[in-house]
């Protein structure tokens, strides 16, 4: 018997193992999170405690973040063209954004995002967002740090591996970055990622280093092919408006990083990815990757209006459950700034895992049916498609 289900606004009991939307249980304050974002081949973990202390606004208006900047108001506003203050204060925006546009998805005005603003000993912080248990996103994280200190062995060896000339002696960084991942509850709406970050490396000798990274990606669970056209032509779009050559190269970029080597297949269905980016100028860097964080909503929420409401099947959410297995899978085994956090110690383990969904499933020599609505996005895993051409 294949019953039929509808998410929005109607309560089921739900495990970890099945099909089950959201409980009419609220449990809000009873998880502790934090942030990580990749920079380059490695993560910079957010190793701090929550602060909620408030600092009062200067020139710079607070209601337009999550929480107050990381950094002091009065240094933002004396060095406003600094790019370590633009950077900042383009994440904080982009994260209330975006935040507020996946609470107004939410059928039950109560669902709101789970603030926590925290501190690194090392130097810097970051402010981390979470929406648990709701009945559209079963788990939704959207986090920002702004971090400084002195860059460890590891992470010099790290940058050394992808050709950086680094000089010996010290080096001090500053790094930030917006990292999101996205679990919808509906199997019909997409996992999106996105991460978007800077980076800057002072040299013992005093040379500065700086280069930015990122990128957005989506990872369905059934075919779609407006909405993958769409995705991709959003993010062509955008990309075309500052250099043609980029969409193209980012898209393979993409494709060739988010691969399952020992499945044979990709995470999703791509999107674009890019690091060490620092042509032509840095000005010009910052305002591609502004572009990219901006299209973020124009590229995802109209998906989300479009299915969460679907109806599915006991047997599309057990697939749903299979393919986030393999999305913990790609994290936990293949990430780079992943792994980097988990060698590193004393990291902030919760924050390092943010990104894995709520439930996961595996089975054991699990095989979909041919000719079958599963197995055609599995052809499409393994082929790449240029959807925007499509």
């Amino acid at each position: 018997m294949n019953m039929i289900f509808k998410t929005v606004c109607i309560k089921f009991v739900k495990s970890s193992v099945g099909f089950f939307a959201q409980r009419n249980v609220k449990q809000k304050n009873k998880f502790r999170t934090g942030v990580v974002c990749g920079f380059g081949v490695f993560g910079l973990t957010a190793i701090g405690k929550r602060d909620d202390q408030k600092e009062k606004p200067c020139g710079i208006d607070v209601g337009q973040f999550m929480a107050d900047p990381i950094t002091s108001m009065d240094h933002l506003e004396k060095n406003p063209n600094d790019m370590k203050t633009k950077v900042e204060l383009m994440i904080l925006r982009v994260q209330k954004e975006f935040c507020r546009a996946l609470e107004q998805e939410e059928c039950d005005p109560e669902t709101k995002f789970r603030v926590d603003r925290w501190t690194r000993k090392a130097g810097g912080g970051g402010i981390t967002c979470v929406m648990q248990e709701g009945m559209v996103f079963e788990k939704a994280g959207v986090n920002i740090s702004v971090v400084h200190g002195s860059l460890s062995k590891e992470a010099a060896e790290q940058m050394r591996s992808r050709k950086k000339s680094l000089k010996e002696g010290e080096l001090k960084f500053f790094a930030a970055g917006i990292s999101a991942v996205i679990h919808p509850r509906n199997p019909m709406v997409p996992t999106i990622h996105f991460n978007y970050r800077y980076f800057e490396l002072t040299q013992s000798d005093g040379s500065v280093m700086w280069w930015f990274g990122g990128g957005t990606d989506l990872t369905p669970y059934y075919v779609n092919k407006d909405d993958f056209k769409h995705f991709h032509k959003t993010l062509k779009e955008t990309c075309d408006k500052h250099n043609v050559e980029y969409y193209p190269d980012f898209k393979k970029w993409c494709d060739d990083y988010f691969v399952i080597r020992h499945r044979n297949e990709s995470r999703g269905i791509g999107g674009i990815f890019f690091d060490d980016l620092d042509k032509p100028s840095k000005e010009e860097v910052f305002s591609f990757v502004t572009s990219c964080a901006d299209a973020v909503i124009p590229s995802y929420i109209p998906l989300v209006q479009k299915h969460k409401d679907d109806a599915y099947s006991y047997h599309e959410r057990q697939w749903q459950l299979l393919r986030r297995g393999r999305y913990v899978e790609f994290n936990l085994l293949y990430d780079r700034g992943t792994k980097f956090g988990l060698h590193t110690p004393e990291a902030r383990f919760e924050s390092i895992l943010m990104s894995l969904p709520l439930n996961a499933k595996w089975e054991y020599m699990h095989q979909e049916e041919p000719s079958s609505k599963e197995a055609e996005l599995i052809n499409i895993l393994k082929n790449p498609v240029d959807w925007a051409a499509a």
